[in-house]
């Protein structure tokens, strides 16, 4: 058989259910003979968004791969697969090549390029090497520190004659580590010596599948939870003990037990310090677990740590608990309960504006309490729609919330929401966006209506550049260059898609109950939210040099 139909046996082998694919190339034929549907997009980068979500959406239980054009296609793959390593979002990608005899003679070469962002890049440069680089990308595509994996099939490599590999292939296994048992008593020792612990949940927390253990130790300890951003739905947050995520914004309950903690306790998290990352105050003892030693003391110095699975750590520490006999504290909830009740109370007038133009924090509060949170996943895009949402969206069950972002490339939103309803078409899955981001991947409406993704999009619509005229205040009032125009409402309905245009507070309830009636009966929905710029929210440094400023008041 050809090289290209040895490899997609071997997809075949591993249980590839989705090709993610755009626009050609010869893998996309190969699986669709064998039964593996090709998933299209209108660009690459939406395409591999798409990938993305369905990774997060499933914990990467299937494998997800990516297959592009040679040259222009793995060209414009960079931004999609930029965004998955920031995020260490395990796919895999297959682009098309030119010949490997020929390699050097002028065609783009991927390998030099994408190094820098993938966990591991490789070509198969001669057919018999097919199941043996074949099983190395999917060796590391799920062991240690998650990440992309690139794989380059040459044009040359594919035509050529093999052998059938589906005998000879052997697929790797995905193995965890548990964390030493001498590290494993020490954090505990932390942990019991601690008078203001908090649990500071990450990524790793979700593709562990460690929520049951990250909860049962909360509750076991009456320690409060806050998450990252691509760690939010790892902890109920309608939890007595939640106190939210935090990112670029964040909730003022988490700085308020972060800046009063005297241990911070990381589980699967990094503590990279950016843009998108809330700050560890200084002075703060950290623990930290974490499945790679190479994110220990990166940003963050830690007073110790346990290298590990987070599902495996937390169930030792559980069990070495569990042998000290400890005592519940008290008072714990009530703390914070009175800090929520605060933070919410004070965004209240936001959250329930009755004027119109309409507050994107009452659309963000009417979907809180209109959707069955339960079956629902939900994204936001970049900028304002993504710190507007991030602090005030409760999500309630593990991936009811993607976070992502810390490359925030504009429309990848669309995608990962797509990708989700992929994974679990009985959701009600939803992308919060801008008018800005619907620029860059408005035209993937066709792609939700074409693929039965079913989605429902929820367009902020402020006609502007939410808060760009900050960072360009001449050229906004002088050349306008801040301002946005069109009519989305008809561009969704020119895609097939069902499309409202909301202008009235009181309107948002019902629109949205429509919406998910739609996407039941079919169809993907647009629900165009003609909103006011409002670019404040709860700023993660700001919420918490504010919360130091009053306990060095005493208040």
């Amino acid at each position: 058989m050809k090289g290209v139909d040895a490899v997609a046996n071997i997809l075949k082998q591993e249980g590839v259910e989705y090709l993610f694919s755009y626009p050609n190339h010869p893998l996309i034929e190969a699986c669709a003979r064998i039964g593996i549907r090709p998933i299209i997009a209108r660009s690459e980068k939406t395409l591999i968004n798409i990938a993305d979500g369905y990774t997060r959406a499933l914990n990467a239980t299937k494998p997800t791969v990516v297959v592009v054009q040679g040259g222009p296609g793995i060209e414009n793959a960079f931004g999609g697969l930029a965004q998955a390593a920031s995020d260490g979002v395990p796919i895999l990608t297959i682009p098309g090549g030119g010949e490997a005899r020929r390699l050097g003679s002028g065609e783009f070469d991927p390998l030099p390029v994408y190094n820098h962002i993938m966990k591991w890049s490789g070509r198969i440069n001669l057919p018999e090497r097919i199941p043996e680089l074949m099983n190395r990308a999917f060796s590391m595509l799920r062991n240690g520190k998650l990440g992309p994996v690139l794989l380059e099939l040459p044009r040359d490599t594919g035509n050529a004659e093999t052998d059938d590999p589906t005998g000879a292939y052997v697929s790797p296994k995905a193995h965890r580590a548990a964390g030493d048992p001498a590290d494993v008593a020490e954090a505990v020792k932390l942990l019991l010596a601690a008078k203001r612990p908090v649990l500071h949940a990450g990524h790793g927390v979700l593709w562990a599948q460690a929520w049951d253990e990250l909860k049962e130790l909360a509750e076991l300890l009456q320690i409060p939870v806050m998450t990252t951003m691509a760690g939010k739905s790892a902890f109920p947050e309608n939890h007595p003990l939640a106190l939210g995520a935090g990112g670029h914004s964040m909730t003022e309950s988490a700085a308020h037990f972060l800046v009063k903690s005297d241990l911070v306790f990381g589980v699967g998290c990094s503590f990279a310090k950016g843009s998108f990352s809330f700050p560890i105050p200084a002075g703060k003892k950290v623990v930290q677990i974490v499945t790679d030693g190479r994110d220990l003391n990166k940003d963050t110095i830690v007073a110790h740590a346990v290298i590990g699975d987070a599902k495996l750590v937390l169930r030792q520490i559980l069990d070495e608990l569990a042998k000290a006999g400890v005592k519940k504290p008290e008072g714990v909830t009530a703390e914070v309960k009175k800090a929520k009740d605060a933070f919410l109370d004070n965004w209240l007038p936001r959250l329930t504006a009755d004027t119109a133009p309409i507050s994107p924090y009452r659309v963000i509060w009417d979907l809180v309490n209109t959707l069955d949170r339960k079956n629902v996943i939900i994204t936001h895009d970049s900028g304002n729609p993504r710190d507007q949402t991030l602090p005030f969206f409760e999500a309630v069950a593990p991936r009811g919330y993607i976070g992502w972002g810390k490359s925030t490339q504009l429309g990848t939103g669309y995608g990962v929401a797509m990708g989700a309803k992929l994974a679990f078409p009985e959701k009600t899955c939803i992308n919060v966006m801008g008018d800005l981001a619907f620029g860059t991947a408005g035209m993937e409406i066709e792609t939700a209506f074409r693929e039965k993704l079913n989605i429902i999009t929820v367009l902020l619509n402020n006609s502007v550049l939410g808060g760009y005229s900050n960072y360009m205040p001449v050229a906004s009032d002088t050349f306008n260059s801040n301002k946005l125009t069109g009519d989305y409402t008809a561009v969704a309905r020119g895609l097939g898609a069902y499309a409202e245009k909301v202008t009235q507070p009181g309107d948002v309830k019902a629109a949205i109950e429509r919406a998910v009636q739609a996407t039941r009966d079919g169809r993907p929905a647009l629900l165009e939210m003609i909103t006011r710029e409002e670019p404040v929210f709860p700023e993660a440094n700001k919420s918490i040099k504010e919360a130091a400023d009053r306990e060095l008041a005493g208040v």
